[in-house]
């Protein structure tokens, strides 16, 4: 069932004289504008991957991936019912959470006809009392009936691997490892593996050699 924050971004990235839902090449597209094919994909990125390598054959694509920064969760007493709470999620996204999703989509992008661009959002979330449906790691309490979107705080449009590269905004000397990485960002170390493995793929970056265990990067010219 499609979200009323995925219409709403739909209606967003429509323009003049857009189509809506329209079947391309055996796929459904949720916008056609300006001869250009929009995809909004809320969930992983790797879910499109084959699907958007298919379209980029003959088309040029627009991959919209929002990241909730803020969400505001509404209590529900059943679906449709009246509120009962409101409170703000503890979690928050940031905008190096793309290269999670980068990892399994970097054979797609970058891509000459394929934009991608990143929505950091805020949104209201609705739900309504779940009555402990088990998941494999998890109980649930609660299930979503709606999310609906707040605003947009910013939007990052990236065409090449340097534009990936400038989501990075930390000065480190070269050559570096992970852990450096990590350190300037403020992340786990993980996350900047992903970000290194990301890079070194998209030839944005390149090994030089190891320091211990630990492989050490140094940054080219130019990438994709």
């Amino acid at each position: 069932m499609e979200t009323t924050l995925h219409r709403e971004l739909k209606t967003l990235y429509a323009g003049k004289d857009a189509r809506f839902e329209v079947a391309v090449d055996g796929f459904r597209i949720d916008v056609v504008s300006r001869g250009r094919l929009v995809e909004i994909q809320h969930g992983p990125l790797a879910a499109i991957r084959r699907k958007v390598e298919r379209l980029l054959e003959g088309h040029r694509v627009l991959v919209v991936k929002p990241i909730v920064v803020h969400k505001r969760l509404v209590k529900q007493s059943a679906p449709g019912g009246r509120v009962t709470g409101a409170r703000m999620s503890p979690k928050r996204g940031r905008l190096v959470d793309l290269f999670n999703e980068l990892v399994h989509f970097g054979r797609v992008f970058p891509h000459p006809r394929l934009t991608l661009e990143v929505a950091l959002v805020d949104v209201e979330e609705w739900r309504f009392p779940g009555h402990g449906r088990r998941h494999r790691w998890r109980m649930d309490d609660h299930q979503v009936e709606d999310q609906r979107l707040i605003k947009v705080r910013e939007v990052h449009r990236l065409r090449t691997a340097n534009d990936l590269r400038r989501l990075v905004p930390c000065s480190l000397a070269q050559p570096f490892h992970t852990g450096q990485l990590a350190e300037s960002l403020g992340v786990p170390r993980w996350v900047a593996q992903r970000i290194a493995y990301c890079f070194r793929n998209m030839g944005v970056v390149r090994p030089v050699g190891k320091e211990g265990n630990a492989w050490m990067y140094e940054w080219l010219a130019s990438g994709g």
